[in-house]
């Protein structure tokens, strides 16, 4: 767990996608409110333009976020920069969310294979290799990132890797991850099954890996994951992540 990237007091606080529960997401201002508030971990994803430009949206199509029936895929980088929602630009290119915010880590999704290099690309163009985790559902997808980044850049595990860390914890065998894995990043329950239970947490703490849950905006079910020792909550509620964090002493005073 000596990555630069979990190199702060725990447990680690993220800001997902900005705080989608405010009513944006993946924006400049989304991820500035975080930051003001006092998050010094954002988590969001990223997408390729039809040029292989890196930039940050959670879904492959705009209708959601910004009300136009578009691939974000099928659209190049000088079309999508034009599009406007509330006249502020509806999704920033991966390279200037990094620059914007130099002392900020990023846990970054990477949520389709033709975005794999350009984000690694990205990572490596504003020296962010210290302050940035890759993650992805896909496997192969991450064997892919990995290849192309090194073990520098921080990774989790896929949805695979991660079910089979889960069964190996079960049976008590002991598996290795890549060199680049820091982290599982986990829902508590994926549909019946309840995924985080704490003899699994302990077997990932045994293996020198933190655990990160998503996506948590109930501040009980925060209070309970907190004392069953989890590394790192994600929420799309930032006020009450910090409210529940500031009272238990987590919260940093510089924030």
């Amino acid at each position: 767990m000596n990555h630069p990237f979990l190199d702060a007091p725990g447990p680690l606080a993220f800001a997902h996608r900005g705080g989608a529960a405010d009513g944006d997401e993946n924006t400049a201002e989304a991820f500035q409110r975080a930051v003001d508030m006092g998050y010094r971990y954002v988590e969001t994803d990223v997408h390729a333009t039809a040029d292989g430009i890196p930039v940050v949206i959670h879904d492959e199509r705009l209708d959601r976020v910004a009300g136009r029936r578009a691939l974000v895929a099928e659209l190049t980088w000088a079309d999508l920069s034009s599009v406007r929602v509330g006249g502020a630009a509806a999704v920033p290119r991966l390279d200037e969310v990094l620059d914007a915010w130099p002392g900020i880590r990023f846990n970054v999704d990477v949520k389709a294979d033709g975005v794999a290099e350009p984000a690694v690309a990205a990572v490596r163009a504003t020296a962010a290799e210290d302050r940035v985790l890759l993650a992805s559902f896909s496997d192969a997808r991450l064997t892919r990132v990995r290849a192309l980044a090194g073990p520098r850049v921080a990774t989790s595990l896929g949805m695979r890797a991660t079910t089979r860390l889960r069964l190996a914890s079960t049976a008590g065998l002991r598996l290795r991850v890549p060199e680049s894995v820091v982290a599982v990043q986990i829902p508590v329950r994926h549909g019946p099954v309840t995924v985080l239970t704490p003899r699994f947490l302990t077997y990932l703490h045994r293996l020198g890996l933190q655990a990160h849950v998503w996506t948590i905006d109930d501040p009980e079910e925060m209070i309970r994951l907190l004392d069953m020792g989890v590394d790192g909550i994600m929420t799309d509620r930032i006020e009450v992540l910090r409210d529940v964090y500031a009272a238990r002493g987590f919260w940093p005073t510089d924030g």
